[in-house]
C-alpha cells in the first residue's frame, strides 16, 4: 500500500513531530547525563577507606575507567548506527531504558573495580551511544523543513536537563547513601525513558501524516521491511564513501572533541593552581555549560540557513581562539570569561552535525554514518584524555593547552576541505535500488545494476513496513 495514501492529518493541526522531539530530547538528557555522571561520582570513588570512603580507588583507575567508556562508546557507536538504520528507533529506545536503567542500578551495588570497568566503561557506554547515536539522528525524518531548529531544541534540552541533573544527583547521594541513590535514578530514568515507547513512532507514515513542513510535492516518507531496509542501507553506504565529507566528518568531530575534551577535564586544576579556590573555580563549568547551550541551540538553526561548513569553521575556530585567553588568565573574571567565550564555540562545534548530514546526504539512512562521527568524537575524547594527562604530569599545562588549540585548529583546516553543504551530494542515490525498495513515487523505468551488486533478495517490500 502507497505510503502516501496513510497521510490524513490535514494541514493546521498542532503536529506529532513536536511530540517525537519532546520524546528525543528527555532521552538526550539522560544519556548525556552519562559521562555527567562521572564527576559525581569521583569524591566518592576517591573517599580513602581509612576516612569513611566506601572504594579508596586512585585517581588512575578512575582514569582509566573514563578513558574505557570513551574508547567503548567510540567502538560501539558505528554498530548502534546501523541498527538503529535497520530496526528503527524505536527497538533502540526500549534498548537504551533498558541499558539505562539496569546499568544505573547496578552501578549502586558496585564493590570493586573491575565490577566499576563492567558496568561504566562497557555497560554505560553502550547506553550512551545508543540513546546519543540512533535517537539523535531518528529527529531526521520527521523534518522536512526546520530540521535545524528541532535539533537545536534537542541540543539545548539535553545540555540543560544533563546540568540541572547534576545538583539533583549531588543532593541524591548527600540525602541517602551511594546504592539507594542509583537505584532512585535507575528506577526514575529508565522508567521514564520506557514510559515514552508506547507513544513513539520513527516515520511519520506510522502516525499517518507527513513529516513537518513537507509540502504536496514533497515524497512522503516510507516505512520498508527489514530485508528491503538492508539494501537500501547497502546501497546508500556505498554511494556515500565516495564522498570527502564521509570520511572527513568523523576525523572533524574527533578533532573537536579532543580540543575540548583536554579543557573541561582539567581547566578547573588549572585555575587552582593559578590561585583561584576550587569552588569558585567549578563555577568555571557551569559558565561553560550556559553559554554552550545557547550555542547549541543557534548552531542548527543558522546552519540549516547558511550552509554547514562555514559554521562549523567557526565554531571551532572560536573553541581554538578562546583556549588563548587561559594563557593569560590570573583572575576569576578572565576565567569566567574565557568559560563564556570557550562555552560558545564548544556548544556550537558539536550540534551541527545531524543538520550537515541533512544538507550532505538528504533523507537517506543516516543513523549509521552519524554513528562513525560519534565514534570519532569518543575516539577523540580517549585519546586526549590519556595525552593530556601524561603531557600535564611530566611538563605542565600550557603545552597541553596548546595540544588543545592544535586539535581544534586541523580540525578547521580539514572542514576547508569539504564539499560545499548548499547542494545534496549524492541526491539520486534512490535511481540504483529495485523498485520495492525505492520511496514510492520514484520507482525506476528499468532495472538498476546496483540491486545484484547489493547481493539481497526479497520479496514484496512495499511501503506499508512493520511499524516499528
Amino acid at each position: 500500500m502507497s505510503t502516501s495514501s496513510l497521510i490524513r492529518r490535514p494541514e493546521g493541526r498542532f503536529h506529532y513531530a513536536w511530540v517525537i522531539l519532546g520524546i528525543l530530547a528527555v532521552v538526550q538528557i539522560f544519556g548525556q547525563s552519562i559521562s555527567m555522571s562521572a564527576g559525581i561520582m569521583v569524591p566518592e570513588l576517591r573517599a580513602p577507606l581509612d576516612e569513611g570512603g566506601r572504594f579508596g580507588w586512585s585517581a588512575g583507575i578512575i582514569g582509566a575507567a573514563l578513558a574505557g567508556y570513551y574508547l567503548v562508546g567510540s567502538l560501539t557507536s558505528p554498530f548502534s548506527g546501523r541498527m538503529g538504520d535497520l530496526l528503527g528507533a524505536r527497538k533502540l529506545l526500549i534498548a537504551g531504558g533498558v541499558l539505562f536503567g539496569g546499568s544505573m542500578i547496578l552501578i549502586g551495588f558496585i564493590t570493586h573495580v573491575w565490577q566499576f570497568f563492567l558496568v561504566y566503561s562497557v555497560l554505560l557506554a553502550l547506553t550512551s551511544s545508543i540513546t546519543i547515536v540512533p535517537l539523535m539522528a531518528a529527529i531526521n525524518p520527521w523534518f522536512r523543513r526546520r530540521l535545524g531548529l528541532g535539533i537545536g531544541l534537542m541540543w539545548a534540552a539535553g545540555g540543560l536537563g544533563a546540568a540541572l541533573l547534576a545538583p539533583v544527583y549531588s543532593i541524591l547521594l548527600e540525602t541517602f547513601d551511594w546504592t539507594t541513590t542509583f537505584v532512585i535514578i535507575g528506577v526514575v530514568g529508565g522508567g521514564v525513558t520506557l514510559g515514552l515507547v508506547p507513544f513513539y513512532r520513527n516515520q511519520p507514515a506510522d502516525k499517518g501524516v507527513r513529516a513537518y513542513g513537507a509540502t504536496a510535492n514533497d515524497q512522503p516518507t516510507a516505512s520498508f521491511s527489514a530485508e528491503a531496509a538492508k539494501v537500501r542501507l547497502k546501497v546508500f553506504q556505498r554511494q556515500m564513501r565516495h564522498t570527502r565529507a564521509f570520511w572527513n566528518l568523523p576525523v572533524i568531530h574527533g578533532l573537536g572533541c579532543a580540543g575540548h575534551g583536554i579543557v573541561l577535564i582539567f581547566v578547573v586544576d588549572f585555575a587552582v593552581q593559578r590561585g583561584i579556590d576550587f569552588t569558585t573555580g567549578a563555577v568555571i563549568l557551569t559558565i561553560v555549560q550556559i553559554f554552550s547551550i545557547a550555542g547549541r541551540f543557534a548552531v542548527p538553526i543558522i546552519t540549516e540557513k547558511i550552509g554547514g561548513k562555514p559554521i562549523m569553521a567557526t565554531a571551532l575556530a572560536i573553541q581554538a581562539l578562546s583556549v588563548v585567553i587561559l594563557f593569560f588568565a590570573q583572575d576569576v573574571w578572565a576565567f569566567y570569561l574565557f568559560g563564556a567565550v570557550f562555552g560558545l564555540g564548544f556548544g556550537g562545534e558539536m550540534s551541527a552535525y545531524p543538520v550537515v548530514n541533512r544538507q550532505y546526504f538528504g533523507t537517506g539512512p543516516v543513523a549509521t554514518v552519524y554513528g562513525l562521527q560519534i565514534s570519532g568524537a569518543m575516539m577523540g575524547h580517549c585519546i586526549s584524555t590519556v595525552a593530556a594527562g601524561v603531557i600535564i604530569q611530566f611538563i605542565g599545562y600550557e603545552p597541553a593547552f596548546i595540544l588543545s588549540m592544535a586539535f581544534s585548529g586541523l580540525g578547521v583546516l580539514i572542514i576547508l576541505t569539504l564539499e560545499t553543504t548548499k547542494r545534496e551530494l549524492i541526491p539520486d542515490w534512490e535511481d540504483q535500488l529495485p523498485p520495492e525498495a525505492r520511496t514510492p513515487g520514484l520507482a525506476p523505468a528499468t532495472a538498476p545494476p546496483a540491486a545484484a551488486a547489493a547481493g539481497v533478495a526479497f520479496g514484496n517490500v512495499g511501503a506499508s513496513g512493520d511499524g516499528n
